[in-house]
């Protein structure tokens, strides 16, 4: 099995399809699309002397060359390593080090810091001279591997700490796909992806279902979200879909020329990588219509836990069913989740415990790290470190990281049960609610609130306003307004930073 099938696959039967796009200019169809990567993977085989299961890098913004190398590396049974172009180049070198890269493919900022920190990485910039070059070389055959070959080693968010490399095999990948197809929509060569998000995330990881179905993959001319860009690529297609986290929907929900733009041809509005709050859902949903697409997934079992289909999360939108909304839906086809409590036993229906999954998608382990991999992976199930709670038809609805939970007084407050009712107010923009040590109550619950524009939220209102809706124990003990939240690339805000940077202040 290997991946590189999708892409060879749709060359047969589509080559004259566009495969890649950059804004409304064909770049690549699917016939030249897998005649470059193989010629890469060729080159990277005879001139660079990499052998199957070896790592190479990508540290690369959005560009037109991403879907090339990342399939030349399968083509020729390497190992991708795709990291968030975002990040500092120390922290990428670190990355290159611990995946054992022998190679990385950069664009030019990445280059350059990558140049400094690891000067002994041999490094290839796409679109350079050099890079044609090794596109045009002579192709080499897909090479034929096991299920278990890692195809992709996904960095984790490290919000925590040092990010832990996520060993994710080509049947992991295989069986997200087919997963995409079952649980999401049934593509066709009609339809488009716009990569809004970073292909080497979430956006990336969706791609393999339209290069499966032979579905064109658009990148802006801009590099990201532009209003009037984004309008004229959706003016422009036939069914297109986008992936776009809660930070980037505000946005576009915020944005008049966005507003004003016809929607008629976007299919899917694909959403998740962190929190969904209800507020948002429903400012998004009277913007969007039923487009929107809820789901739940980590690196570890990507993109695949559960999710809320179209027509269910309209239709609680249009009950005004707050829980039902609120929940991240129900398991993917082919996975199983459990609610469990800390020795692993099931708890009741409707009972709160850590979210365990299983499936074909779930990683092999953590790259280097068998001591992580074995206590996450425990019991042949994947522990998520997420509590939730599931509903008798199966609907999941996660209340926080086990970590990020606050107990005070010896009760347990799940942050988002606060954030949700502070994101009621019509002053707050975003808000995130963090435990701090208290020498009464062991920990006080905190709650940081960034305003709308143009407003100061009240603290006495957002405080009675709590007390309406929460126990008082739940309820925020100080109420700070912050002019923004640090969040990582995949937008989920890092608690932890706030926790260090707040319980710094207490000093």
């Amino acid at each position: 099995m290997n991946l590189a099938t999708f892409l060879n696959a749709s060359a047969r039967s589509h080559g004259e399809r566009p495969a890649i796009v950059v804004g409304s200019r064909a770049y690549l169809d699917y016939a030249a699309l897998a005649r470059a990567s193989a010629g890469l993977g060729g080159a990277l085989r005879e001139r660079f002397g990499l052998r199957p299961g070896d790592s190479v890098l990508l540290a690369m913004a959005n560009n037109r060359d991403y879907l090339t190398v990342l399939f030349a590396c399968w083509q020729a049974g390497l190992t991708a390593v795709p990291v968030n172009a975002g990040l500092h180049a120390r922290e990428i070198a670190h990355i290159a080090a611990d995946s054992g890269a022998k190679l990385a493919f950069a664009t030019p900022v990445q280059a350059e810091g990558i140049a400094a920190e690891r000067p002994d990485l041999p490094l290839i910039l796409p679109q350079s001279a050099e890079f044609a070059r090794f596109v045009a070389a002579d192709p080499v055959a897909p090479v034929t591997g096991s299920p278990t070959d890692i195809a992709w080693i996904f960095y984790t968010s490290g919000t925590t700490g040092r990010p832990k490399g996520a060993m994710l095999s080509h049947r992991n990948l295989c069986a997200m796909t087919l997963a995409y197809l079952a649980d999401v929509d049934r593509l066709t060569t009609r339809d488009s992806l716009l990569h809004l998000a970073a292909t080497s995330h979430a956006s990336g990881l969706f791609g393999l279902g339209f290069i499966a179905k032979a579905g064109a993959n658009i990148l802006p001319e801009s590099g990201g979200y532009d209003p009037a860009e984004t309008a004229r690529i959706v003016a422009a297609q036939e069914s297109l879909t986008f992936f776009a986290p809660s930070t980037l929907l505000n946005r576009m929900e915020a944005d008049a020329t966005f507003r004003a733009a016809s929607l008629e041809h976007v299919r899917t509005i694909l959403t998740g990588a962190g929190p969904i709050y209800v507020e948002d859902l429903k400012r998004w949903l009277a913007a969007f219509g039923p487009k929107i697409w809820n789901g739940y997934g980590q690196g570890e079992t990507p993109c695949t836990i559960s999710a809320m289909p179209k027509d269910v999360l309209w239709d609680a939108y249009r009950r005004e069913d707050a829980a039902r909304m609120g929940s991240v839906g129900i398991a993917r086809t082919g996975i199983d989740i459990r609610i469990a409590g800390r020795d692993g036993v099931p708890v009741a229906t409707g009972e709160t415990g850590e979210v365990l999954v299983r499936g074909e998608t779930v990683m092999a382990g953590y790259l280097n790290r068998p001591a992580d991999s074995a206590e996450t992976l425990r019991g042949g199930w994947l522990h998520t470190g997420d509590l939730g709670r599931m509903d008798g038809q199966g609907f999941l609805t996660l209340l926080d990281r086990q970590k990020d939970v606050i107990i005070t007084g010896g009760m347990n407050v799940y942050a988002r049960e606060v954030e949700e009712v502070l994101l009621t107010h019509p002053d707050v923009a975003e808000c995130a609610v963090i435990g701090l040590k208290d020498r009464e109550w062991g920990e006080s619950v905190l709650a940081l609130v960034v305003p709308r524009a143009g407003a100061a939220p009240d603290a006495a209102q957002l405080d009675s306003l709590c007390l309406e809706r929460l126990a008082r124990f739940k309820r925020p003990k100080r109420y700070e307004t912050v002019d923004t939240l640090p969040k990582n690339a995949g937008g989920k805000v890092l608690k932890a930073e706030l926790r260090l940077r707040w319980s710094a202040d207490q000093r």
